[in-house]
């Protein structure tokens, strides 16, 4: 159904309606036109830089939610007002600065307003259903209120409102919307204000929780708090986005997951500041000063700033040695009393120092310097300078990398032919980056990932469709101009690789001039004595300034930007996994026909599978295309194929893919295999092999040979690509780039939250759902879906359901949580119970839990259990369907469907959820659920295989050739598209651009996704290397 807008109100669609609710989170997410971006990504020079734990976490959303300003709800941030952390001096040089820069911030405000989305907004009800399907919707606005309480190092600055995706992504896309179209339209269903206010002090930090998790992620500050209390009552996230929607703001999974994310990450700060305090105190070692300044922190990076002076095992700083002989004092008077200050009576001859004047003066510039570099002022005020200067990050080859390289080729004559290369020293792979230079303020993520590793080929490599190399930079000639070029996520991952290898030196360099201006403002402003001081001390104050910028604040600035840089490549990295991995499992399944899987191969021959149209295998058998004695294979393939009336092949991409195709299609064009009409697709069989010999498959198929298994797998992969999928870890489905570069915790995360939700939202008949795809459902896991198996073995098929609730381990909240993705057919049902040994009871069972009492459970079929509604909606159903003067019988017929219609074109959706008593996002939800037909599947609309019965090669291919394909894969340097000839050719993304693509699409970080067809262009063939660039000329619809 689509989302409604205008206070709900909507026009129908002539076709069932879809359910939006939950396709708007299985599609990609719209992102900024190139010209919009131009315009946010300009630096107000007045704004000082977030402090990078605001940052960090933030690098990577790349769609972050922002409210419109016609459309904020009532509750919305707020300053939060100067903090007591930050001192006065600072506001008042900021505030002189911005006088002098002029109306900057007024200017950005004014930036973050987009006509365009408003029109989008007002002509919602337009779009046509598929696109619906297939992409998020974000609703634009101001973004001036979004940043409140940034905390110790932003407090009493007006700058706050900088907007946060601002620091190193010039060219990238905006910032995450919140989505609030449709919604409770300024009455937000928050919690009491007790559970609110015990939420925010719950960490025990100087900052509040809600604010800076609002601030991070751009979310209201009453929906923070009501996710976080969801997820605290151990609620999923399909389960919040579908069935709870007016408390989150209708925000999509991804949104919901971000938060979650960054909810985690600050309560494990916390609790490692809270360890951190409890060493320390044990140590005899902390302040209250000390404790303050690390309960002010807000990331890890600036806790590991403050306490690594303190770790056990580490030697005395300098500043600690100089205040263990007690000049802490003498440092302080030095700043509010100089003229008291008499270093000579701090000499003591004979005591290591203090024996003179200079080392007492010494002592005293390691403590002002110590205190300078951990000032939250002081460093807010640096950050500042470095935005509004030239940063840069460079790569060169590292000395041990140059020597090595000069051994090897000095021992190259003395090796024996054919002896192994040292490959992980192989400097050239590397030669983009050994003399590389960047403005970091213009890098992108995977800049940083060919410096961290070089486990595989550096240059940003892709699984390809044919299990060949993908790379993005060398192998495709893309090369870059110059330090001022904008550089790809690509780059960041690879520098990282490299320098993990010694193979690089990676530095940040920063100019001078900060240095100069950062040095003057200190001695002028921040670290001014407050009485006259004699030429010697204020010569000390300007030793301890430029030492602890040299010594201290520059190893910080660098690790900061380096760890930033890092945290947005590994998250736009794990972003296009979950991307691919989405449009992977969402392939419209090919149904009601047999198949035939085939593994290709060469020296042990094809491996074929013919399945049934309910994927039962019928026939295994192995052919030998490419041996002597072809005609004979031949004729065995047709014999099968008529035998089974089997006119689909499906073909893996694997090890003679090609020939086995050419030899297929040859068959087709003489009509082989007459009367049938025969037609064949390529699928990707990455992983097949892996599930082959996994335990799951031994257990689905214990008397097939592993090779056999691999066949029916690729098969079944076309029949029911979400059902097959499931079984294979998705690290090794063939999707993204760097999955080896990025953290595998956070990875595996991403990429099981999207599984949950694709199975959930999509839905299981739990009465011929695998094991392994119930696993994956909301609220389940292998200990249940195992328990659920069992019972519909012993018992037979489920007949509604309430005898979820019969199953062991099935609790309250676990049957909350799954029982509206799972469906139960009547069909299936009655199809089961015929086949089923065991009997269904007929007499009402009861099952008597701990401390509870017996619960009557009914065994007669309810109509409402094959949709997507809620039990705990039922009520509300029946009262509508009282409303519109239907009946549950007649769910998705079209009597019933006009029914509706007319009622809601009568009275608004708000009238009628009143009339029922529910919430209009509850009643959205029952009206789709009422009018879908029975077997509705949301992937219906999504792209499915390409049969084909010719075949193109690559020597056919001229340049300017205009052709269809569809996108095999995406990556962070462009997109990879199968156009028929055995080889993928390369969309670089260069070539992406805005005017190219659907409107629904331009808003989205790379715009394409796997599965999608293109109308592209050859620009370039090159059949030694077997490279085919292309250029976009259109998406299909």
């Amino acid at each position: 159904m689509r989302t409604m807008r205008n206070g709900g109100h909507q026009s129908r669609s002539r076709k069932p309606p879809a359910r939006l609710s939950e396709t708007l989170q299985l599609g990609r997410r719209k992102q900024l036109p190139r010209e919009l971006l131009n315009q946010r990504n300009q630096k107000h020079p007045n704004n000082p830089k977030l402090p990078k734990c605001l940052k960090i976490l933030n690098q990577g959303h790349r769609a972050n939610r922002q409210l419109s300003e016609k459309h904020r709800p009532s509750k919305v941030l707020k300053d939060s007002g100067p903090s007591g952390l930050a001192g006065t001096k600072r506001k008042k040089v900021v505030e002189n600065k911005k006088d002098n820069m002029g109306e900057g911030l007024k200017e950005g405000e004014k930036e973050t307003e987009f006509p365009e989305e408003e029109k989008a907004e007002e002509s919602g009800t337009s779009i046509k259903m598929k696109e619906e399907r297939v992409s998020f919707i974000v609703a634009e606005g101001h973004q001036s209120d979004g940043w409140s309480g940034e905390g110790s190092s932003l407090a009493g600055l007006k700058a706050k409102k900088e907007e946060v995706e601002e620091d190193f992504t010039f060219g990238e896309p905006c910032p995450k919307k919140q989505k609030t179209s449709g919604t409770c339209m300024g009455q937000p269903t928050a919690l009491p204000s007790q559970e609110a206010q015990t939420l925010r002090n719950e960490l025990n930090m100087n900052w509040d929780l809600i604010e800076l998790l609002s601030s991070l992620a751009c979310v209201e500050q009453w929906v923070c708090v009501n996710i976080i209390t969801l997820l605290r009552e151990e609620n999923t996230v399909p389960f919040i986005v579908r069935y709870r929607k007016e408390m989150i703001n209708h925000m999509d999974a991804d949104a919901v997951r971000d938060v979650q994310l960054i909810y985690a990450e600050l309560c494990s700060l916390a609790k490692k500041t809270q360890s951190v305090i409890q060493t320390l105190k044990k140590d005899g070692v902390l302040t209250p000063e000390l404790e303050q300044n690390l309960r002010s922190c807000r990331s890890a990076d600036e806790l590991d700033h403050v306490y690594t002076p303190y770790k056990k095992g580490s030697k005395l700083t300098k500043a600690r040695r100089a205040k263990a002989l007690g000049l802490e004092v003498a440092a302080s008077a030095l700043i509010n009393s100089p003229h008291t200050l008499d270093l000579r009576a701090w000499v003591k001859p004979g005591t290591e120092g203090l024996s003179s004047v200079e080392e007492v003066a010494t002592g005293v510039e390691h403590i002002l310097a110590d205190m300078i570099a951990k000032d939250p002022e002081t460093l807010t005020y640096v950050k500042t300078l470095c935005e509004n200067s030239f940063v840069t990050i460079q790569s060169s080859v590292s000395k041990s990398a140059l020597k090595e390289k000069e051994q090897e080729q000095s021992v190259q004559g003395h090796k024996k032919p054919g002896a192994p290369q040292n490959k992980n020293k192989d400097i050239d792979k590397f030669h983009l980056y050994c003399d590389f230079t960047c403005n970091i303020q213009r890098i992108q993520s995977h800049q940083e990932a060919l410096i961290d590793r070089r486990s595989r080929v550096v240059t940003a490599t892709a699984a390809g469709p044919t299990g060949g190399r993908q790379d993005g930079d060398r192998e495709w000639g893309w090369k870059r101009e110059g330090a001022n070029e904008q550089m790809s996520d690509v780059e960041t991952l690879a520098i990282n690789r490299g320098e993990s290898l010694k193979i690089l030196t990676v530095k940040v360099n920063i100019p001078d001039r900060v240095k100069s201006e950062f040095t003057r403002w200190c001695i002028n402003n921040r670290w001014r004595t407050k009485t006259f001081a004699r030429d010697e001390l204020r010569a000390i104050i300007r030793n301890a300034v430029e030492d602890s910028y040299k010594r201290l604040i520059l190893p910080f600035l660098s690790r900061t930007y380096r760890t930033k840089l890092t945290s947005a490549a590994e998250k736009e990295s794990i972003a296009m996994f979950v991307r691919n991995l989405r449009q992977r499992l969402l392939v419209c399944p090919v149904r009601g026909c047999v198949i035939m899987g085939v593994d290709p191969g060469f020296r042990h021959g094809c491996k074929l599978a013919i399945l049934s149209p309910t994927s039962q295998i019928l026939h295994i058998d192995v052919v030998y295309l490419h041996n002597s004695g072809q005609q004979k294979e031949a004729d065995k393939l047709r014999h099968l194929m008529i035998k089974y009336s089997c006119s689909t092949i499906v073909i893996g991409n694997g090890t003679a893919c090609r020939e086995t195709e050419s030899f297929i299609a040859d068959l087709i064009s003489r009509r082989y295999f007459h009367p049938l009409d025969v037609s064949y697709c390529i699928t990707n069989e990455a992983g097949a092999s892996i599930y082959s010999v996994s335990p799951e498959a031994v257990k689905e198929m214990p008397d097939l040979d592993p090779n056999l298994r691999s066949a029916v797998s690729i098969g079944r992969r076309v029949q029911d690509p979400l059902a097959e999928l499931v079984k294979i870890d998705p690290k090794h489905i063939g999707i993204g780039t760097y999955q080896h570069d990025v953290s595998a915790g956070a990875l595996k995360a991403a990429l099981d939250g999207v599984v949950q939700e694709c199975v959930s939202f999509v839905g299981v008949d739990i009465n011929i759902c695998s094991e392994t795809l119930m696993r994956h459902v909301a609220g389940l896991n292998a200990g249940r879906a195992k328990s659920i198996a069992e019972w519909r073995e012993q018992n037979g098929p489920f007949i509604n359901r309430e005898q979820l609730k019969l199953v062991k381990g099935m609790g309250p909240k676990t049957y909350q949580q799954c029982a509206g993705f799972i469906r139960i057919n009547p069909q299936t049902s009655q199809n089961s119970a015929k086949s089923s040994p065991h009997p269904v009871p007929e007499k009402p069972v009861a099952k008597r839990a701990k401390g509870k009492t017996c619960v009557s459970i009914p065994t007669t079929f309810n109509p409402l259990d094959q949709t997507c509604i809620h039990p705990e909606s039922y009520d509300v159903a029946q009262r509508f369907l009282s409303i519109v003067g239907g009946s549950a019988d007649q769910i998705g017929s079209v009597g019933l469907r006009q029914c509706v219609e007319s009622k809601v074109r009568t009275s608004s959706v708000e009238g009628l959820a009143r009339t029922a008593d529910t919430t209009p996002e509850t009643l959205k939800l029952i009206i789709d659920g009422l009018t879908q037909p029975p077997g509705f599947d949301i992937r219906q609309n999504f792209g499915q295989a390409d049969f084909k019965r010719g075949i193109v090669s690559m020597s056919d291919l001229r340049v300017g050739a205009v052709l269809t394909g569809r996108v095999d894969n995406t990556t962070l340097f462009g997109a990879f598209v199968d156009i028929g000839v055995g080889r993928s050719g390369l969309i670089h993304k260069s070539n992406i651009t805005p005017d190219k693509l659907p409107v629904s699409q331009r808003r989205r970080s790379l715009a394409l996704g796997p599965g999608e067809r293109v109308e592209v262009r050859v620009l370039n063939v090159d059949p030694q290397r077997g490279r085919i660039g292309l250029d976009l000329i259109r998406v299909l619809q």
